[in-house]
C-alpha cells in the first residue's frame, strides 16, 4: 500500500467533478467515491488549508493506493502538521467496495508510522463517533486510549482517542 499527495490540482479537479482531470494529476486511477458529498467536504478544506499555510501539505490527506494492483482504495491523512503540544490528528476512509479487507488498518498503520518518523510528533489522535463501531473495531489493538469527547459541526458526538508514537 502506498499514500500517493492529493495535491491542490487534484483536489479542484475533483471539485470541478473531472475524475478524468484529477486522475492524470494523481497518475492514478480515482474513483468516484473521491466524488462524494464528504469527499469534497473534505478537498475543500484541505484546499484552504493548503492556502493559508503550504508547508503543510506533506500532513493532508493521500489517496490509499493498494499495491501491487494499483487501485486506489480511499484516502487517509492527518488534519495538518503536528500542533504546539506535538499532537497530530489522523483521519482515514475507505471505498464502500474495499471494506471490511484490512484496509482501514492499514492505513492506520501507516499514519502511525509516518508519525511516529516525525520527532516533534508525541501523540497520534482519533475521532470517532460512538456508533461507528467499524472503526471503533479499527483502532483496537493499536493502544488508543479514550481521552474524552467532542461535538463535531459535521459529524455529530466523537469520542476522542490517543496513543503515545
Amino acid at each position: 500500500m502506498r499514500l500517493a499527495e492529493l495535491t491542490g490540482p487534484a483536489m479542484t479537479a475533483l471539485l470541478d467533478d473531472d475524475l478524468a482531470r484529477a486522475s492524470e494529476e494523481m497518475g492514478v486511477r480515482l474513483t468516484d467515491y473521491f466524488l462524494t458529498d464528504r469527499a469534497k467536504w473534505v478537498w475543500r478544506y484541505r484546499l484552504n488549508q493548503l492556502a493559508s499555510d503550504p508547508g503543510s501539505a506533506g500532513w493532508l490527506t493521500r489517496a490509499v493506493v493498494a499495491e501491487p494492483e494499483g487501485v486506489v482504495v480511499g484516502y487517509a491523512g492527518f488534519h495538518g502538521p503536528p500542533d504546539e503540544s506535538g499532537m497530530v490528528e489522523m483521519g482515514y476512509s475507505v471505498a464502500p467496495a474495499h471494506r471490511r479487507q484490512g484496509y482501514a488498518r492499514a492505513m492506520l498503520t501507516a499514519l502511525l508510522r509516518r508519525a511516529a518518523a516525525e520527532p516533534r510528533v508525541r501523540t497520534a489522535r482519533v475521532t470517532i463517533s460512538p456508533d461507528n463501531t467499524a472503526s471503533l473495531a479499527t483502532i483496537a489493538g493499536f493502544g488508543f486510549v479514550e481521552v474524552g469527547e467532542q461535538w463535531d459541526e459535521v459529524d455529530g458526538r466523537e469520542l476522542i482517542f490517543e496513543v503515545p508514537v
